[in-house]
């Protein structure tokens, strides 16, 4: 049984209201006791909410799923854990995103889960941790064998804290899923992971997305994936300042990876030069399916050198290439391609500049391609367009053929 409050719900006022409000509030307490998922985030019921609910939370031996998610807990209410996960051993996923817990939160609720059998998964996503909250977040992966996924999104992490990290992957060879986008981390930070990971044989997802990592960091992290014994399936790299020289980095590592299955370099500025390394290096990998090169300032030809890869590859199953103004030419590029080749079934060109001309080129690619299916051409200035007779007779055929066409303009 799933169990979720709307977001903006204020069980605090059940604590100090009226005689009516506290009896609906030990009800539900009551009813707590048999959920199997439950959503309370954004309740704003903060530290006494989360004591009042505590006893029904350790009593319920069947939660596997529980959102505290911004409630205004800071570290003194992480304390209420310490019973909760005593009592509870079912408990799988635990997420404390969005309450201002710090550093002083995050090394409470490593001492709770230090011997914790449970727990797999932690969100701690935008909980105003720093370098002495991952500190005690790496210590607990040294000791703890259980958990698979932690993200630590948006938060305040640095070198040091991105290097107590790494040491922990040394020695940790469990964890599978590490989210650390929008942190600090920096080219230091990108150097020092990438010695953790050279002797790290678990990890399958690493999500780094805006830590201004830079060339530099990418040519460090891409050298310890590469001797990494780790098969990574998911990399999350965009918006780190990557240009073309980055570029040819990840490039060589994408020619070797046989496991790699989904690859972001959103929002970086790798350009041409960058595309057509990218492009080579997918002639030869045979593992990726999802990529995005979204926002990258990808002309016509390096956009010429993305859809030539089309022709032989049938892995790739979703191209990203949005935010790049490439035109027309670039539209007709991928068209020719995607005619008769490839495999794609999502192809996103939303602010592409493609206008009217690059719209007839992708409509008339649709007349033959019989594997698209989600088609977002957003923000080409195609709304007058949708109500022209040529526009209706170019995408006619392809609505008839997949009316459950994700369509999106």
């Amino acid at each position: 049984m799933n169990f979720s409050f709307a977001a903006g719900s204020n069980l605090l006022s059940g604590l100090t209201g009226n005689r009516e409000s506290r009896q609906k509030l030990n009800e539900f307490a009551k009813e707590l006791r048999s959920f199997r998922s439950t959503d309370m985030s954004g309740c704003n019921f903060g530290d006494e909410g989360l004591f009042f609910l505590a006893e029904s939370l350790a009593y319920n031996q069947t939660l596997e799923e529980v959102s505290f998610a911004a409630n205004g807990i800071t570290a003194e209410g992480i304390k209420a854990f310490d019973s909760i996960l005593q009592s509870n051993i079912c408990l799988r996923t635990l997420n404390i995103s969005g309450n201002p817990i710090g550093d002083d939160g995050a090394k409470s609720l490593c001492d709770i889960l230090a011997d914790n059998i449970g727990i797999q998964k932690l969100q701690l996503n935008s909980t105003d941790l720093g370098d002495e909250g991952a500190r005690a977040l790496a210590d607990l992966l040294k000791k703890n064998s259980n958990l698979r996924v932690i993200e630590l999104n948006n938060n305040m992490i640095d070198y040091s804290g991105f290097t107590s990290l790494a040491e922990a992957l040394l020695e940790n060879n469990t964890l599978r899923s590490i989210y650390l986008n929008g942190n600090y981390g920096g080219a230091l930070g990108a150097n020092a992971l990438a010695k953790g990971l050279e002797g790290n044989k678990s990890l399958r997802e690493l999500h780094l997305q805006g830590n201004s990592i830079g060339d530099e960091g990418i040519r460090a992290l891409m050298s310890g994936l590469s001797s990494s014994k780790a098969r990574l399936t998911h990399l999350d790299i965009g918006n780190n300042s990557i240009s073309a020289k980055g570029a040819f980095r990840v490039a060589e590592y994408v020619k070797k990876s046989k496991s790699l299955f989904w690859l972001n370099m959103y929002m970086n500025d790798i350009g041409d030069e960058g595309a057509e390394k990218i492009a080579d290096a997918l002639k030869e990998n045979r593992s990726i399916a999802i990529i995005d090169l979204g926002g990258n300032n990808i002309q016509a030809k390096g956009i010429g050198e993305i859809a030539k890869v089309l022709k032989d590859n049938s892995i790739l199953t979703t191209l990203e290439v949005g935010y790049n103004p490439f035109g027309p030419d670039g539209a007709r590029a991928l068209s020719e391609m995607l005619k008769f080749h490839g495999n794609i079934n999502t192809l996103k060109l939303c602010w592409c500049q493609i206008g009217a001309k690059g719209a007839e080129y992708i409509a008339d690619t649709l007349k033959y391609n019989n594997t698209i299916s989600t088609l977002d051409l957003r923000g080409n200035g195609l709304r007058d367009e949708v109500c022209s007779h040529r526009f209706v007779i170019s995408f006619g055929s392809f609505f008839h053929r997949a009316p459950e066409l994700n369509f999106s303009l």
